[in-house]
């Protein structure tokens, strides 16, 4: 047989799962729980330490991770609440907001690397209170994997009221700056109420779908675990109707349940917590690989610039990057984006757009009118993630460049 000159393809991000990973999945389906088991406390407070966390939240995915923090945060309770979140990110930020009956205030953003700054959202807090709208949480998003400045938001948040509901679902093991000169993991909420995570396959860990709040406050923790069930209620000491609750002689009827309000079906499985545990334990080496990978990326790419340059990253704190992303100045090589990823496509190359202004959405269009929010345009059209995960070899990284570097000078 005459062997294939077809490149293998490289995706542009994938789950890392090995014989562990297999084994701890295995032995949970094997367990007497497939969901609501024990599996879900080890899994949440496993992670909770590993991001320096108080509490942690499982839930199916990200966007429940997302949807838990916003409702926790009493968004929608009042008529004109308002939540200010950047307009580069995924669709699920902006919706969880209308999911609870609150208005999204859409943000513009650094045009150079996709992230909300405090120009921006003071700019954003001006345009709502010209709305009427009453803004209540801004939703930082840590796009690609790098945090937002939170010592700025956290300032301008305490003095507007505002929660704050970190969009953490990039950057699990990233580090952020939390004043003089000392750091934290994101998702400690040391400068938040909330971090939100997505355990999706393409993010550095996974438990195949699935999603995790964490938070420092004890009641909004509380209260997520029994939103995500449905609002159910099985603790005695919570119950309101008593004559229900108990029998005649005050003893506690043992399948008895109240809803204290609407909740969700947000659980995750057993068997996803026990690869989400097993892939936790990897965590480090997954961040390390990645740091490497990113490293020699930078190296790499640097000839190409400024046609083709990495969206830059603080280099003040320790960064896990999700996303590769770069930009391509596609107008100076006069070639079309989607002209360029099918080419890249052919040769091997996966990519993907991250993503497009959500404000750009029909949806939101209808609601809010045309915005304009031109450093979030700018970013977008720029934007490009290229191959990006821990079992990639240095070779296929190279590969990866050699091939940006013929489509450069193919249009140059």
């Amino acid at each position: 047989m005459i062997p294939s000159s077809k490149p293998s393809f490289l995706p542009y991000g994938r789950q890392c799962l090995d014989d562990e990973d297999f084994a701890a999945v295995t032995e949970a389906l094997r367990a007497d729980y497939l969901t609501t088991g024990p599996l879900i406390g080890i899994f949440e407070q496993a992670f909770a330490a590993a991001v320096g966390a108080k509490y942690a939240v499982v839930s199916n995915s990200g966007t429940a991770a997302l949807h838990l923090a916003t409702a926790a945060a009493g968004i929608g309770e009042g008529s004109k609440d308002g939540v200010i979140v950047p307009t580069v990110t995924f669709l699920a930020t902006a919706n969880v907001v209308r999911h609870v009956g609150g208005e999204v205030i859409f943000a513009d953003v650094d045009p150079h690397n996709g992230l909300i700054t405090a120009e921006c959202l003071m700019a954003a807090i001006q345009r709502a209170k010209q709305m009427g709208l009453a803004p209540k949480a801004i939703m930082p998003v840590h796009l690609n994997g790098p945090s937002v400045d939170m010592i700025d938001i956290k300032v301008i948040a305490e003095k507007e009221n505002l929660k704050i509901i970190e969009d953490a679902c990039h950057a699990i093991g990233s580090e952020q700056a939390i004043g003089n000169g000392v750091t934290a993991r994101v998702g400690a909420c040391m400068l938040s109420d909330f971090a939100c995570f997505s355990l999706h396959p393409v993010k550095t860990i996974t438990m195949g779908e699935g999603g995790v709040t964490t938070t420092k406050d004890a009641q909004a923790a509380a209260k997520m675990m029994m939103m995500r069930s449905h609002g159910m209620n099985r603790d005695p000491l919570l119950m309101q109707n008593l004559s229900m609750a108990n029998n005649a002689a005050g003893i506690f009827n043992p399948w008895y349940y109240e809803m204290l309000e609407p909740g969700f079906n947000y659980r995750a499985t057993d068997f996803a917590c026990a690869l989400g545990l097993s892939q936790l334990r990897k965590l480090e080496i997954f961040a390390r690989r990645r740091q490497e990978l990113a490293t020699l990326y930078d190296t790499l790419l640097h000839p190409l610039a400024p046609t083709i340059k990495p969206v830059p990253r603080p280099p003040s704190q320790a960064t896990v990057l999700h996303l590769y992303a770069i930009q391509i100045d596609f107008a100076a090589l006069n070639l079309d984006r989607g002209d360029a990823m099918r080419w890249l496509r052919e040769k091997g190359i996966g990519t993907m757009v991250h993503y497009i202004p959500v404000h750009r959405q029909p949806y939101y269009v209808r609601r809010y009118g045309n915005l304009s929010l031109p450093g979030a345009d700018a970013y977008y059209q720029r934007q490009l993630s290229i191959p990006f995960y821990p079992t990639m070899t240095e070779e296929d990284v190279r590969r990866v460049v050699e091939t940006l570097t013929d489509l450069v000078r193919g249009n140059a």
